[in-house]
């Protein structure tokens, strides 16, 4: 009885949306403390991101039963919440009229409600290893940002529920697994960063603010055209063929078209891989799915013939719904390159790469530590997130043949970040330009698709990595700067130095943060940029060859720094008081996450993130044969 009264409560839909909006409740909360209590509303707001955390480490656990069900490595595109969702049966993925069932036996982290039924947009919810890890990250960050936070004091109701409604909106960017329902969430996070930095950053903090909202405005424009030309798309043959007839008993009944459109990313990638085997002359490997059981692992596994790929819906005529395929838009070579060149510039401009990467410098500049911690942590990582959840996936075709290209655009924001942050004098400035470098090789670990799926899978996990490693060591030195400008009231590099003598503590702390960023072995940021490396030079050697001199220039660089801010003698910081317990606390936890990721990465992270990166290498790679 209790089994079925949880089953019917549909745990991974309240599991999913309580991890989504927690915060936002915790927000609503703020408003009913009064305004003296300020005190508590600090509290509140940190026990609401505390939550959170603890619901994403729940959902850890419950994927980890999920990775121990799946066992047989066979089965590994399993791992993959698309193709989860898409082992299902047709009726229950297509119909949006009706939620898919989440069996309490079952530990499927995934959920589909309508929405807009008339369009078919639907509150579709999922996880699977790359999102959890940046899931996690966001969780992490936005704690200890929120403790970062102890010192202000202008209009702290306000600055605190913009933290808590930023938090919720890259939470659910992060688990969407619908276009609509991801395009919203993407924009709620604008409107409060623009705040965050407009009402509470420095002297040019309007300036940086516009010019962050008129860059990230850029990429959305972007996305949504690709959306709207995404919802074009004819997808009849894929989806359950009731709802295909349907759809033609509507159209005979109201003269419409009978076509069949969806924001679906799981459909949606199906046509994905049905275009891609059309235009590389490999439609032969188009195959009817058949589906014997809904119990079945993965109806796309062929049997009979390996290279089989099953992708139409039962009862479809093979050869008509190819003929369909190619008479649409999104077959042509020519949509393609335009539709993924609409994906990448939605996402590189929050990467961001060179040259959509200048609102970078000012928003950080201007906005205050937290601010610039969850920047640099979080919304950066939306980015690599976006390329590896729809860019990839809805236009394969495209991003294999201009892989090379986007591998060259890594690479040029490796050298040229490392390069500009040499020259920097203000602390945020060249922490900013770092950020640029290193999430570099998040890119050239994605287009890293050379003939082996083994290589390919190094640059994705790699990039997965550097993006955890980045999120956790950026976000700790812009706390770093956070303490000394707290103490200088500058950012000059140059007017600082001698810290080591009044904050020996703190001065230890930041050498392992900054060592971690340069990428020193044993610690996080040297393990995703050398998996990056070892993949793009199986891919490129000459791109490799460049992102391994860039390591040289961003070791300069960061040495440079923390000798020039910690050694020597200063008699203007030699009065500066040795950090708070509330900094070390952060300090320290970051450093801890740096080292015990760079000594376990495997335990930590791959376990759980690899067999995700494998099915997403799986379903793509083997395409292109």
């Amino acid at each position: 009885m209790l089994d079925s009264l949880l089953a019917d409560r549909e745990l991974d839909l309240i599991q999913l949306s309580v991890l989504i909006f927690l915060p936002f409740a915790f927000a609503l909360g703020l408003f009913v403390i009064p305004s003296r209590f300020r005190e508590l509303m600090r509290w509140w707001a940190l026990v609401g991101t505390a939550a959170t955390l603890v619901a994403a480490l729940c959902t850890l656990i419950d994927y980890q039963r999920l990775l121990d069900s799946y066992s047989d490595r066979s089965t590994r595109s399993m791992y993959h919440p698309a193709a989860r969702l898409d082992s299902r049966s047709d009726q229950q993925i297509a119909d949006a009229s009706r939620p898919v069932p989440a069996p309490f036996k079952s530990f499927d982290l995934l959920t589909r409600r309508a929405w807009v039924e008339r369009f078919d947009v639907n509150y579709a919810i999922g996880v699977d290893g790359i999102s959890l890890a940046m899931v996690l990250l966001t969780t992490v960050v936005m704690l200890f940002a929120v403790v970062a936070s102890w010192t202000i004091e202008k209009n702290l109701r306000g600055y605190l529920a913009l933290l808590l409604v930023l938090e919720t909106g890259v939470l659910g960017a992060f688990l969407a697994l619908d276009l609509f329902l991801f395009y919203v969430f993407y924009e709620v996070m604008l409107f409060p960063m623009y705040l965050l930095v407009g009402l509470w950053g420095g002297g040019r903090r309007k300036y940086a603010a516009v010019k962050f909202v008129l860059y990230t405005l850029t990429g959305s424009v972007g996305l949504l055209a690709a959306i709207i030309a995404l919802y074009s798309v004819d997808v009849r043959d894929f989806v359950d063929q009731n709802v295909a007839k349907a759809h033609a008993s509507d159209a005979k009944k109201y003269g419409t078209s009978g076509e069949v459109h969806t924001f679906d990313v799981v459909t949606l990638s199906k046509v994905g891989r049905a275009v891609m085997l059309v235009l590389s002359g490999q439609e032969d490997r188009l195959a009817v799915r058949i589906i014997k059981d809904p119990t079945d692992s993965d109806p796309n596994l062929a049997s009979g013939d390996p290279r089989a790929v099953r992708l139409f819906a039962p009862g479809v005529d093979r050869d008509a719904a190819i003929a369909r395929l190619k008479a649409q838009p999104i077959c042509s070579k020519e949509s393609q390159y335009l539709l993924f060149g609409l994906l990448f510039l939605a996402f590189a401009v929050k990467v961001p790469v060179v040259p959509l990467h200048s609102w970078l410098p000012d928003a950080h500049v201007e906005a205050p530590t937290p601010v610039s911690m969850i920047l640099a942590g979080v919304l950066l990582k939306l980015g690599g997130y976006g390329l590896i959840r729809f860019a990839f996936p809805l236009a394969p075709w495209a991003a294999a043949e201009l892989a090379w290209w986007v591998g060259f655009i890594g690479v040029v924001g490796i050298v040229y970040g490392a390069l500009v942050a040499m020259g920097q004098t203000d602390f945020k400035k060249l922490l900013a330009y770092s950020s640029v470098s290193h999430m570099g090789y998040v890119v050239l670990g994605l287009a890293a698709w050379s003939g082996r799926a083994e290589y390919w899978e190094w640059g994705v996990n790699g990039a997965v990595f550097q993006m955890i490693a980045h999120g956790v060591t950026a976000s700790a030195l812009f706390f770093v700067v956070g303490v000394v400008y707290e103490r200088a009231h500058h950012r000059e590099v140059d007017r600082l130095g001698g810290l080591t003598e009044p904050m020996p503590a703190f001065a230890g702390v930041s050498a392992v943060l900054f060592f971690a960023s340069l990428g020193l072995p044993g610690l996080c940021g040297f393990v995703g940029e050398f998996m990056v490396v070892l993949a793009a030079w199986q891919f490129a050697p000459a791109l490799a060859v460049a992102a391994i001199l860039a390591t040289i220039l961003t070791a300069a660089y960061l040495l440079w720094t923390w000798q020039r801010v910690y050694l020597g003698v200063n008699p203007a910081t030699a009065a500066f008081p040795e950090m708070t317990a509330r900094e070390a606390v952060v300090l320290l936890s970051f450093a801890a996450l740096a080292v015990v990721l760079g000594v376990l990465p495997g335990v930590l992270i791959f376990s759980w993130v690899e067999p995700s990166v494998q099915a997403w290498v799986d379903v793509l790679g083997k395409l292109k044969g």
